[in-house]
């Protein structure tokens, strides 16, 4: 179900114009400022919008059980875009700003994705996003913080989710000091940071069923102007929660080959010790694949994950996590809930988002 603001407009036309915005080359007369190195990140203020950048996303994945033990994934994202166009314009219609929200629940029992997607221009009190803390809203969908707390309430088409997640960790900044580099150039980065080991507690209602759940939560927020270098398809990253309390961050930028243009991370131990992981040190190796019956796309599903002097293995809940966000965002990707083991030991949880298996990503 995608919300339609654009009056006069069918839900087809807005998400047809939606997209093009989204999707369409960054234009030379429009003054995107590029990520900087040495600026600090300030919190509350960082957790909000920051609206000159072209794109931006607030994603909050995890792992709940209810009180039967059953679990289940469930992925939050909330997206917001620039396009770049009518800026001069004093029309309260004119498209300065998109906003975008998918929602997912990796539901065992159906052995696939239970899905559903928002799309709005910013205004007239049906979208929105503050800039002095995470307040995202898009037609009764909502992710607000309160202090170190975040309440997510999603009324979806097949299921509701009502979820309050809170830090137990301070915010680990990805990269240096939060500048996360993304390719060769300097230019080639994003801001970024997460909140993994998020303490998360609520319902969730499925077919009538309404759940009590809890269970652990990481809340990535990333912003940029160009997030691939040239030559650049799409990504491969994780976000482990491990059992001791400790998380792990990883990705590479590939290129059409496959082979990794670039690539980070962060470990943070049990204890709170950070270490910045550089690109030599993260290596992503695929042991399984499948492929979806639906768009025909090949993924690898499971991956032995080098960080440094570790190798974890990551294993999806269920292999059919594929999300089909083409009438939103423009792209097909695979989302997923994964357990994480080192050698036969289970040591965590998390969440694994391949992108550009289809055809190359365009932010």
């Amino acid at each position: 179900m995608i919300t339609r603001v654009f009056p006069g407009l069918s839900r087809r036309g807005f998400l047809a114009l939606a997209l093009g915005l989204a999707a369409a080359p960054v234009r030379a007369d429009v003054a995107y400022p590029d990520v900087v190195a040495g600026v600090p990140l300030a919190f509350p203020r960082d957790d909000g919008a920051h609206p000159d950048y072209r794109s931006e996303w607030w994603y909050v994945t995890g792992w709940l059980r209810d009180a039967r033990q059953r679990e289940c994934g469930f992925q939050v994202t909330f997206f917001r875009n620039r396009p770049g166009v009518a800026e001069a314009s004093a029309s309260r219609f004119a498209p300065k700003q998109l906003l975008f929200a998918h929602a997912a629940i990796a539901d065992p029992a159906l052995r696939h994705l239970r899905v559903d997607q928002r799309a709005a221009r910013q205004g007239f009190g049906l979208a929105s996003a503050a800039s002095d803390k995470t307040d995202v809203r898009i037609d009764g969908w909502s992710l607000v913080q309160s202090g170190d707390r975040f309440a997510a309430r999603i009324a979806a088409q097949d299921f509701r989710l009502d979820l309050d997640v809170h830090a137990t960790q301070p915010p680990l900044l990805q990269g240096d000091r939060g500048v996360s580099r993304k390719g060769p150039h300097a230019v080639d980065a994003s801001f970024y940071y997460s909140r993994p080991q998020l303490g998360a507690k609520g319902t969730l209602a499925l077919d009538g069923d309404v759940r009590d759940v809890d269970g652990v939560a990481w809340l990535d927020h990333e912003w940029s102007s160009r997030y691939l270098p040239q030559g650049g398809v799409g990504w491969d990253w994780t976000g482990i929660n491990f059992d001791d309390g400790g998380a792990l961050m990883a990705f590479r930028i590939r290129d059409r080959a496959g082979n990794a243009l670039w690539a980070g991370g962060a470990f943070r131990d049990a204890s709170r010790g950070t270490r910045t992981l550089s690109p030599t040190e993260i290596a992503f190796t695929p042991f399984a694949r499948w492929r979806s019956p639906r768009t025909g796309i090949d993924y690898p599903v499971s991956f032995r994950v080098r960080a440094a002097d570790s190798v974890v293995t990551l294993e999806p809940l269920f292999a059919d996590q594929e999300l089909d966000a083409r009438i939103g965002v423009g792209a097909v990707y695979w989302e997923g809930a994964v357990r994480a083991t080192i050698g036969e030991r289970r040591v965590g949880r998390g969440y694994l988002e391949l992108t550009g298996y289809g055809e190359p990503l365009r932010i």
